[in-house]
């Protein structure tokens, strides 16, 4: 049997963590789920986490990171680890001092940045707006650390360590799960004869939870940084070479990262003006696509960019292209099926997980169904844009980010009046979809020839339909576990045991990536 290559162990621990912290964030979901429902107090959460959201995105999270990681690994390898942890040190600087700035600008402007007709939620109530700007400011407190954390991640990534960048999600979702379980309820959870404390801080104590862990995710990787021998320096100098390439880099990745976070608060701001509970619903079914997302795509793509950037560094143009083909290979033929599968059985887990009434529970479940069809696009979009970024060629992800949010925002327009929120879910699907093919098009010219992707493409499907089936068939059919939690597990483990024989070729490609 032939061993695993060096990426597809790197994949499959990133798979294993980032599961458990899906895991972790099944338990916080359904902890908050049954505390607040779709309510409207839930609604005032979640819009007010999207600007924090935003602005880390912005600055040291996606957007910097992204851009920092193949400038990182080529110091690396062409200079040494003293000059990239110099680098590392004044971007890191310069990170933390604009986002410090922008936090105090959005503290400061936080009312009309939410009651603005092009704002986070100007349908809220008025009541509702108060506790959005309190919650907001708020917030922030955990977007200047992460300013921080998300630094340190692409830091430990271009050193090819992955181990606790992994890790950090999992001690953030330990974090909310604290203020979810003692800080928000009114009374002690039981757990047998023993009442926990409860502080009754209601959604806040979400938030404070939200903050610590921001901090856990930024102290359990300040081991790594110590294993490396990082040293940090307080310089800050924008003329440095190394990074004025980075800032070139990062302003198209700003841009893009820009669009893709207007697409949550364009989210927000239809959903607000629609029935209460409709900001929840689709946080909730986006929250679903992105569990198998994560795993599938989010980890492959992950795992990926730092050695995409090493290949193209060293002008070993051939290997660069047979690594992105086969992992777009993999993504393809793992979640098609999984989409479906996931999208046929549905129902029954979030009605036993979210604790939902039967409207309710309808609701996210038709959400969270037009969702998992986008966890296709969502998957290769993220392997396209790496690609591009380990090709120094970030004007392309830019081009199809900006086509994505108008896309987005027309198809909201047209398709949330009739069909709700289930309209806001359709218009991201379906905008992701045309911005996968469209990166694809444009990669494949840079690539040394095409690449080919149509035998995975009918093989997911394939699989999908066959596994969907037999799916569909335990779930509906089963003699007493038809229609249950059990039915549920039982239909999907089958349907992706005959969807993985289908799928068999691809399944042995990941085994060397």
């Amino acid at each position: 049997m032939k061993k695993l290559s060096r990426l597809t162990k790197i994949s499959l621990l990133l798979a294993v963590l980032f599961g458990i912290d899906k895991i972790l964030g099944v338990a916080r979901q359904m902890i908050i789920s049954r505390q607040f429902g779709l309510s409207a107090e839930l609604d005032v959460f979640n819009a007010a986490n999207n600007l924090p959201d935003m602005l880390f995105m912005l600055i040291s999270g996606g957007a910097l990171a992204i851009a920092f990681i193949p400038i990182l690994s080529e110091v690396l390898t062409q200079k040494g680890r003293d000059k990239a942890w110099g680098l590392f040190s004044n971007i890191l600087n310069i990170a933390f001092i604009i986002t410090a700035v922008a936090a105090v600008v959005v503290a400061l402007l936080a009312r009309p940045l939410i009651t603005n007709e092009l704002g986070i939620a100007p349908g809220f109530t008025a009541a509702q707006t108060d506790a959005t700007v309190r919650l907001l400011r708020l917030n922030l407190i955990s977007t200047l650390i992460f300013s921080l954390s998300g630094l340190v991640m692409a830091g430990l990534q271009s050193n090819q360590h992955f181990l606790l960048p992994a890790l950090a999600p999992i001690l953030y979702d330990l974090g909310q799960i604290i203020g979810a379980i003692f800080l928000a309820p009114s009374e002690g959870y039981r757990i047998g004869s023993i009442t926990l404390p409860a502080f009754g801080l209601g959604v806040d104590g979400l938030v404070y939870g939200v903050i610590i862990g921001a901090a856990l995710h930024l102290l359990i990787q300040v081991p790594g940084l110590l294993k490396y021998h990082f040293k940090w320096s307080p310089k800050i100098d924008i003329h440095d070479p190394e990074t004025r390439k980075v800032f070139r880099m990062m302003a198209p990745r700003l841009v893009s990262m820009f669009c893709i976070q207007m697409i949550f608060l364009a989210q927000d701001n239809f959903a607000s003006r629609l029935e209460v509970g409709s900001v929840t619903a689709l946080t909730y079914g986006w929250w679903v696509m992105q569990v198998p997302q994560t795993l599938l795509g989010t980890s492959i793509a992950t795992a990926i960019l730092p050695t995409l950037s090493e290949l193209f560094s060293s002008d070993r143009f051939d290997e660069l292209k047979n690594k992105i083909e086969r992992a777009g290979q993999v993504m393809l033929a793992l979640t098609i099926p999984v989409a479906i599968i996931a999208g046929v059985v549905l129902q029954p887990a979030i009605q036993s997980f979210l604790g939902l009434d039967a409207v309710d529970t309808a609701r996210v479940v038709d959400v969270s169904r037009i969702f998992l069809i986008g966890i296709v696009a969502h998957s290769v979009v993220e392997l396209f844009v790496r690609s591009f970024y380990a090709l120094q060629k970030p004007k392309y992800p830019l081009m199809g980010a900006v086509a994505t949010l108008i896309v987005f925002i027309l198809l909201s327009l047209v398709l949330s009046p009739a069909l709700q929120a289930k309209g806001i879910a359709a218009a991201n699907t379906l905008s992701y979809s045309l911005q996968a093919v469209f990166l694809l098009f444009l990669l494949n010219p840079l690539m040394a020839s095409k690449l080919k992707f149509s035998r995975s493409l009918l093989m997911g499907l394939f699989g999908a339909l066959l596994g969907g089936g037999v799916a569909f068939a335990v779930l509906n059919f089963a003699p007493r576990i038809a229609g249950t939690l059990i039915g549920a597990v039982a239909g999907a483990g089958l349907g992706l045991a005959v969807a993985a024989v289908v799928i068999r070729q691809d399944l042995a490609t990941l085994r060397q990536l």
